[in-house]
């Protein structure tokens, strides 16, 4: 059979079908989060207005824990990015036994239960008499976004051309060299956006988060766990909404980033 998949009889349908089971839930979300009332699922018949943002920007608590996030994103990605830049650069290199179970070990995160990942590293802080806080956090997070980091650096090194290096060579440029002026300026898109895959991942976790925090050192994506489980309120529709954007928000930055550092590599080209 040939032709397009929008020929076949009902795709549309089934189309349309799947975005809306995937997306209204998300969308009735953000549209309740500017409810007036008083009660999370309790519609717009009490008009719309920004009274819950207005209540994010005024508690203190939320502000906290939103601290806290950002803090534990921004740790945990610049350590997970400079490991992950550091073990691309030297597993490009190749030629060693075990090159391929180094690379399985460093992306198995990614298909271990974040449940079992947090349980595991609850139990290897309390051996280590490790008292659970920010640090603790941003620790397991390097563990879980390491491989977020990891896989678009490797890939961007995959992609380049050897003979790039070896015309560097031919010109007697050192290793330090090469690497500053040719390396790290082409894989610099990868880098990015690895740490911003990473950021979003480490922002956005639960269970792991979940497992290793302490008095204090609560991230926002927990709080609104805890928020869902004292009572159901329409603060709890804004802190998701938020939740929502800044990924969303980065992922655009990255897309326009990466679309703006592709035409420059045209244009030298």
């Amino acid at each position: 059979m040939t032709g397009t998949p929008w020929q076949f009889r009902g795709i549309g349908i089934v189309s349309v079908a799947v975005f809306i089971f995937l997306y209204l839930p998300i969308v009735t979300l953000v549209v309740l989060s500017f409810s007036n009332g008083d009660s999370a699922a309790g519609g717009l018949q009490h008009g719309m207005s920004l009274r819950w943002y207005r209540a994010l920007l005024t508690n203190e608590e939320i502000q906290r824990v939103l601290r806290n996030s950002v803090t534990v994103g921004a740790i945990s990605t610049v350590l997970a990015t400079i490991i992950a830049t550091m073990a691309a650069l030297g597993l490009s290199q190749g030629g060693f036994r075990g090159q391929r179970e180094v690379e399985g070990a460093i992306v198995v995160p990614l298909v271990i239960p974040e449940i079992v990942l947090g349980v595991s590293l609850l139990v290897l802080f309390v051996a280590a008499g490790v008292s659970p806080g920010l640090a603790t956090i941003s620790i397991a997070h390097v563990v879980l976004i390491l491989p977020v980091a990891y896989v678009p650096i490797r890939a961007r090194l995959q992609g380049l051309d050897p003979a790039l290096f070896e015309a560097a060579s031919d010109l007697y440029a050192s290793p330090s060299l090469t690497f500053r002026r040719i390396t790290l300026p082409l894989i610099g898109p990868g880098i990015a956006a690895g740490a911003l895959l990473a950021f979003i991942g480490s922002f956005s976790d639960v269970v792991v988060s979940y497992f290793v925090s302490g008095p204090g050192s609560t991230t926002l994506p927990v709080y609104a766990l805890s928020m869902v489980r004292v009572g159901v309120t329409p603060l709890i529709n804004a802190v998701s909404t938020l939740l929502l954007i800044a990924p969303t928000a980065i992922l655009i930055i990255a897309h326009f980033f990466n679309r703006s550092q592709e035409k420059r590599m045209e244009a030298l080209a």
